[in-house]
C-alpha cells in the first residue's frame, strides 16, 4: 500500500467547476478515504489546464437566502473534510485556480503550481463574498493586506506572485509529478500518527 492517493477534478470542459453535484461527489470520495485509517498524504489536482474555476455562477444566481446558506455549508463541510482526511494534503495546480477552487487549494497543507497557473478571487467584482472559508484562510496564509487586495479588488496573480506572497508553497514544471514524488517520500518516512503530531505542533 503506498499510503497516499490522488483525487482528480475531471470536468475540464466546464473548468472543473465546483457545482453542488460535484461537491456532493467530492464529499462521497472523501468519506470513502476517511475509512483508510493509514492514509498519510492526499493529492488533489484538476484536468485540462484547470485546477478549478470555482462555483457555477449560474447556480449561485439561482439561489435564494435559504439555499445560499445550504450551499455555503456544503462547501465548508467538503473543505473541512479535505483538510482532515489525511495529515498532509497537497494541491497540485496546473492552470486556473479561481474562487472556490482557490478556497479548495488553500484548505490543503501544501500547494504546488506550474508557472502558467493563475490565481484569483473574482467574486468581489460581482458582489459575491466567498462562503467556503476563504476569508479566514487567505489572511492566515498571506497576511491581511495582501488578502484584502485579492478579496476586495479581485486581482489576478500569476504563480511567481503567488509564491512571493506565500499563497503557494512552490513552483514545479509538472506539479502533479512533483507532488507524487513528494507524497511518496513523506509516506515512506513517517507514520500517519507521526505526521499528525508534527503538523499539530506547527499549527
Amino acid at each position: 500500500m503506498p499510503y497516499w492517493t490522488t483525487l482528480l477534478l475531471d470536468d475540464p470542459e466546464r473548468g472543473n467547476r465546483l457545482t453542488r453535484a460535484r461537491l456532493a461527489k467530492l464529499r462521497e470520495e472523501l468519506e470513502v478515504l476517511e475509512e483508510q485509517k493509514d492514509l498519510r498524504v492526499l493529492i488533489i489536482t484538476g484536468a485540462g489546464g484547470y485546477f478549478s474555476v470555482g462555483a457555477d455562477l449560474r447556480e449561485i444566481g439561482a439561489l435564494d437566502e435559504e439555499t445560499a446558506g445550504q450551499f455555503s455549508h456544503e462547501g465548508q463541510d467538503v473543505l473541512t473534510k479535505l483538510s482532515r482526511v489525511a495529515p498532509v494534503t497537497i494541491a497540485a495546480i496546473d492552470g486556473f485556480c479561481l474562487g472556490g477552487g482557490l478556497d479548495l487549494a488553500m484548505s490543503c497543507t501544501l500547494r504546488y503550481a506550474s508557472r502558467r497557473s493563475t490565481f484569483q478571487h473574482p467574486g468581489a467584482r460581482r458582489g459575491i463574498i466567498t462562503g467556503w472559508g476563504g476569508t479566514q484562510r487567505l489572511p492566515r496564509l498571506i497576511g491581511q493586506d495582501a488578502a484584502l487586495r485579492l478579496l476586495i479588488l479581485g486581482e489576478e496573480i500569476d504563480a511567481n506572485a503567488a509564491l512571493r506572497i506565500g499563497l503557494i508553497t512552490g513552483i514545479a514544471d509538472d506539479p502533479l509529478q512533483y507532488s507524487v514524488d513528494l507524497a511518496t517520500r513523506i509516506a515512506a518516512g513517517h507514520t500517519r500518527d507521526q505526521l499528525t503530531v508534527l503538523l499539530r505542533e506547527l499549527d
